[in-house]
């Protein structure tokens, strides 16, 4: 676990209120809006994607398949992250 992914489940949990989840108790790859994850909804989805913008600067277009798989994990928003770095420097 880089970093980047640590800070991500602590914005997660903040972001999402997540009372009863410590950032230590998500996995980097687990499911973010499964049942059998975290079970966030559209609504968080939407909540997340105005954070993510606000304090990474990354863009997450809506009904988008892309968009879809950016939000699937800690992973994938690492790699989301971590890409929006190398091309803004």
């Amino acid at each position: 676990m880089t970093p980047l992914h640590q800070e991500l489940k602590a914005f997660i949990v903040a972001t999402m209120n997540l009372e009863d989840i410590a950032a230590d108790d998500i996995a980097d790859d687990q499911l973010l809006f499964a049942e059998d994850g975290l079970g966030l909804d559209s609504i968080d989805a939407l909540e997340l994607v105005l954070a993510l913008k606000k304090t990474y600067g990354v863009v997450i277009e809506a009904n988008d398949e892309k968009s879809r798989q950016h939000l699937r994990s800690v992973n994938s928003l690492a790699n989301l992250i971590e890409a929006h770095r190398r091309q803004t420097g």
